[in-house]
């Protein structure tokens, strides 16, 4: 299988060198905005390197990774559909709604596998598993963290979409994911307390949201860009029977301030890279099936809509101060 990837910055050489050491994939061909970037990450990694997007898509290519910058992903994911390529693509689908449906019109009857890679993850897996068949009993609170080692450069933020829809989006999705229920209600709130240019770009270094699931489930999601002790993500799921936690290991940070405790045992996971680095390989691994035919999507464009209303929402909530139903950002 030969695979065109566009986009080699930090997530997309990630990829790169991911793809390039999967059974079953022969060649990967990069390319970039940053042409002399392509060029490098294509030294390194051994890949080809595609002078432009028009190049590598008529350079023979299978199917195709969009690992670039969010408001390009509408139009390389209409390119990709209209040269009939199976195609992946990270997070999220458009910057906004509205973008978001018009690449699901545009992307009726193609293979798109949108980039959640908590999916994949082998704790986010098996709690999954534990909430479905039942084993914790019905579900009463879910609490999911996202807390960052350290802030994005300031020149991100601006274009990132703000803290619920760049970074809680994957507490939203894996939330719905591992309970199969959806969201209807969301209170939110943010706070800044760290550098200036968050609040220059309208956006808050820390947050949180209350979620009442279709059930009456209560979900509670945490996140922030300063957590100093390390890159935190756990999902805990509390249930009428038993719980689960996922990402509570020996590199969890979170130091335990009971006499005689040793845990955490190891160094702290310090980037979402370094934390999530098999189920980025599981992720890719899936899209190789996708784009073989063995297999559909395991995340659609659709799926990562329903999460983009939850963080659209939340965005309301936080500027309004009050609770936000989901239906009034629905289209």
């Amino acid at each position: 299988m030969r695979i065109g990837l566009i986009g080699v910055g930090r997530i997309g050489a990630f990829h790169a060198a991911t793809l390039r050491a999967l059974p079953g994939v022969d060649s990967v061909v990069v390319t970039d905005a940053d042409l002399g970037r392509a060029r490098d990450v294509a030294g390194r990694l051994g890949t080809e390197t595609a002078g432009s997007v028009d190049d590598l898509l008529t350079a023979g290519i299978d199917a195709l990774v969009i690992a670039t910058a969010t408001a390009a992903h509408p139009e390389l994911i209409r390119r990709g559909v209209a040269a009939g390529l199976p195609l992946f693509c990270e997070k999220p689908v458009a910057p906004d709604i509205d973008g978001t449906l018009e690449v699901i019109k545009c992307a009726v009857g193609a293979e798109v596998q949108i980039g959640f890679q908590r999916r994949f993850d082998a704790g986010f897996r098996a709690v999954r598993d534990a909430a479905r068949d039942g084993a914790l009993g019905w579900l009463h609170t879910i609490r999911s963290t996202t807390l960052d080692a350290a802030p994005p450069p300031a020149d991100y933020i601006p274009g990132s979409g703000g803290i619920f829809r760049d970074c809680a989006v994957h507490d939203f999705d894996a939330i719905r994911w591992v309970s199969g229920r959806a969201v209807t209600r969301v209170y939110a709130a943010g706070a800044n307390l760290g550098e200036q240019f968050f609040r220059d770009a309208g956006d808050v270094d820390t947050a949180s949201a209350l979620l009442t699931l279709d059930d009456g489930t209560i979900a509670v999601v945490s996140c922030t860009r300063y957590n100093a002790a390390g890159y935190d993500v756990r999902l805990e799921v509390l249930g009428s029977a038993g719980s689960m936690c996922a990402g509570l290991d020996d590199r969890t940070p979170l130091r335990s301030a009971d006499p005689g405790a040793t845990f955490p045992a190891g160094p702290a996971h310090r980037q979402f890279m370094e934390r999530f680095g098999d189920a980025y390989v599981a992720e890719l691994t899936a899209f190789t099936e996708v784009a073989a035919g063995r297999a559909g999507s395991p995340c659609t464009p659709r799926d990562a809509l329903e999460a983009c209303y939850v963080a659209e929402a939340c965005e309301l909530s936080r500027h309004r101060g009050v609770p936000v139903d989901i239906a009034e950002v629905r289209r």
